[in-house]
């Protein structure tokens, strides 16, 4: 907690250099964040809704996702959420000559300030959704919320540590693997599955689980779906996890055998 204090600061006196083009820089990041939105909330407002799900409540669904990114950028938007970065570098090796744990190391890149544009077009979306939707929330769903939001940061980053385990045997390949399902997760989740088939979102609630990231999540706190469903998310993230946690391991106890590749005898990344 000490080293996030650091960074905090850290990402403040950022901000405090030259005020002028951070805002610039986190307005831009604002109006990026609801263009990137926008096409599906249009499409929605044009049909009323899309698969079951009126206009209001699909902007739910998409202020949900920019949430749980928007959490993900701000406390490890760097390289702790892409462990493949680290590993395909060789920066892995560094960690092991370092007095300190693994969990503390891996504490890098946190940005509250600088990263919050996401956390805060997702917080603005969804009172505005909130304030317009045709039905009455009941009391608990602010606490229904945050635990959906843990629930799916926990499958996000166990997703991007289970694929990193394969940078451990191909390191170059796979430098940038946990980037890139991260983020075709992360622009997947805006698709409403509610009107697509049952051979479409099956997968995407299993094999590549965007519709955990934000639709099914939604259909939970806006009390659509069975009793049994509402558990599929915890049940699939404790899964994911202890798989992450296997193969990481797994693939930790090779690299240490065969260690790095990427390093040339002058000592350069190849």
């Amino acid at each position: 907690m000490q080293l996030v204090g650091i960074y905090a600061k850290m990402d403040f006196a950022t901000v405090l250099r030259d005020t002028k083009f951070m805002m610039f820089c986190i307005v831009s990041d604002l109006f990026g964040n609801i263009s990137s939105v926008s096409g599906i909330f249009l499409l929605a407002w044009r049909f009323d809704g899309i698969g079951g799900l009126d206009r209001y409540e699909v902007l739910f669904m998409l202020a949900y996702g920019n949430i749980v990114m928007g959490v993900m950028n701000m406390m490890g938007g760097c390289n702790a959420l892409f462990p493949s970065r680290i590993i395909g570098r060789g920066q892995w090796e560094h960690m092991f000559i370092m007095p300190l744990p693994y969990g503390v190391q891996m504490t890098i890149g946190v940005y509250p300030f600088t990263t919050s544009s996401k956390l805060v077009t997702g917080i603005a979306l969804m009172w505005f959704a909130v304030a317009n939707i045709n039905m009455a929330l009941p009391w608990w769903w602010v606490f229904a919320l945050i635990i959906n939001v843990i629930i799916s940061m926990v499958i996000v980053a166990a997703l991007s540590y289970l694929v990193s385990s394969l940078t451990f045997y191909a390191p170059v390949q796979c430098e940038e693997i946990s980037s890139t399902v991260v983020y075709s997760a992360e622009y997947t989740s805006t698709f409403p599955l509610s009107g697509m088939p049952l051979y479409i979102r099956m997968p995407l609630l299993s094999i590549f689980p965007a519709g955990l990231l934000a639709w099914l999540p939604t259909l939970i706190i806006l009390g659509k779906t069975p009793i049994l469903t509402n558990l599929y998310p915890i049940m699939f993230a404790v899964l994911v996890s202890f798989a992450a946690t296997y193969f990481f391991k797994k693939g930790f106890e090779y690299y240490v055998k065969k260690g790095i590749n990427r390093y040339v005898a002058g000592g350069h990344r190849s």
